[in-house]
């Protein structure tokens, strides 16, 4: 089963709108975000991090970045860093690496989601591949993944004039 199978399998469960988009292949969340034509500040980027050894994941607005010290302090955790791609890739199998969706539930991870992504009504995240987007309403993505909320990540800077 692919990770986008999986998605459609829990939200049709759940009784879930959504819709799916294919478009040409990017990878950034920012490049996503362009292409589907919707704000950057919907997009949902999905971080792995490792917290005293523990894989979780962190989902923020595309423009923002993930603040380490903010996870460390939010987690009271003595050690947290960025996974690399061979650490994370061993748990969402059936996605490309870097494409993994939100939903670290159905990989057994806890995802803590910075309280910037539900400003938005909506979230469009990656369906687990580099080509395919899903979107539904982040009040739906809350009530499915039940996922910390709370400030884990640094906005975008200003440039001044």
């Amino acid at each position: 089963m692919t990770c986008r199978e999986r998605l459609e399998q829990l939200f049709r469960d759940q009784g879930v709108k959504y819709t799916v988009t294919t478009h040409p292949e990017v990878y950034t969340a920012q490049e996503v975000a362009a292409v589907e034509h919707v704000s950057g500040y919907a997009m949902a980027k999905t971080v792995a991090v490792f917290a005293d050894g523990r894989l979780l994941l962190v989902v923020l607005p595309a423009p923002h970045r993930v603040a380490l010290d903010k996870v460390q302090r939010a987690l009271g955790a003595k050690e947290v860093r960025l996974a690399r791609e061979e650490e994370f890739g061993r748990v969402f199998t059936d996605c490309e690496v870097g494409a993994m969706p939100p939903f670290g539930s159905l990989y057994g991870v806890p995802v803590y989601v910075d309280r910037a992504l539900g400003r938005d009504p909506e979230i469009v995240f990656r369906a687990g591949t580099h080509r395919e987007t899903m979107r539904m309403a982040y009040a739906d993505f809350e009530r499915l993944e039940r996922p910390q909320v709370g400030d884990y990540a640094a906005a975008p800077s200003v440039p001044t004039l």
